[in-house]
Parts: structure tokens; C-alpha cells; sequence
């Protein structure tokens, strides 16, 4: 937190899409910009990891998906990304918004990070992604309480 109390922003970049075995879900690596280049992991679904790679890649697909359909509204509609805000984490769920530019001005809309970062990547021109100074850190995982015997 900055001493105003609002959260300091780190701008981060796609590094990669990947699965830890045994688990089967992949994970969204975000890596700084910037020193000291820390990264966040953060799980999402098989879906949503595939559609990402994909858009990280610059691969195409067979037909639209669902975040390629997105962007052409957008386009259509003349309204601009401005940034993808990864704000918070709820246990191992993270929470994020993005911040768009149009003719109804400046809007902010909550998103699930996965379908921000999947629109991000999509877009022509790039957009800013940032996270949160305090994501950075391990969650805290309460310590388990012994078992009465």
C-alpha cells in the first residue's frame, strides 16, 4: 500500500501458460516488468488456459472463440481497453477488473483474470496489465487446528 492507503500497481506481462503435475490445471504466469521480475501463478480453468496459450502464441483458431468475439465488438463499438487490474485474491481465487475507454467514457468492469487476460492478448494494440504490490506475497494459509481427541 502506497501512504495514500490505495494499492501500489507492478505492470506485468504473460510468461508463459503451465501445468505442475499431478495437477491437471494449468496456470497464468505474470511476470514484472520491471526489478525485481517476481511472478505470480494463478490457476485457472482448462479452458480459459487453452484459450490464453492460444492468444500468448498468436495461434489461430479453427473458429472464434469467445474472447476473439469480444474484441471485435469492442472494435466495432469504438470502445478501448485500457487496462486489466489484477486486484485481490480471496484464498486461491484472484480477482481482477478491466478499465475501458468509449463513447459512455471511462468504465470499470469486474472480470474473472482469465477472461481479462485472454482479451488483453487478443486486442491490436497493447494494453496495460498490472497486479497488485501485496499479490506478490504467499498467501496466508491458516495453520490446521489439531483434531480433539
Amino acid at each position: 500500500m502506497s501512504d495514500s492507503g490505495s494499492p501500489l500497481w507492478r505492470v506485468v506481462s504473460v510468461s508463459g501458460v503451465e501445468v505442475e503435475l499431478p495437477s491437471v490445471h494449468p496456470e497464468v504466469l505474470l511476470t514484472e516488468v520491471e526489478a525485481p521480475w517476481r511472478t505470480l501463478r494463478i490457476p485457472v480453468g482448462f479452458a480459459e488456459g487453452s484459450a490464453i496459450a492460444y492468444a500468448w502464441r498468436g495461434l489461430p483458431t479453427p473458429r472464434p472463440l469467445t474472447h476473439e468475439l469480444v474484441s471485435e465488438l469492442l472494435d466495432r463499438h469504438g470502445v478501448e481497453l485500457a487496462a486489466l487490474r489484477i486486484t485481490a485474491r480471496q484464498g486461491r481465487v484472484y480477482l481482477a477488473e478491466l478499465e475501458t475507454s468509449g463513447p459512455r467514457g471511462r468504465q470499470v468492469v469486474p472480470c474473472r483474470p482469465s477472461d481479462g487476460i485472454a482479451l488483453v492478448l487478443r486486442r491490436p494494440m497493447p494494453t496495460v496489465m498490472t497486479v497488485a504490490e501485496g499479490l506478490f506475497e504467499p498467501p496466508v494459509v491458516p495453520a490446521p487446528t489439531p483434531a480433539a481427541d
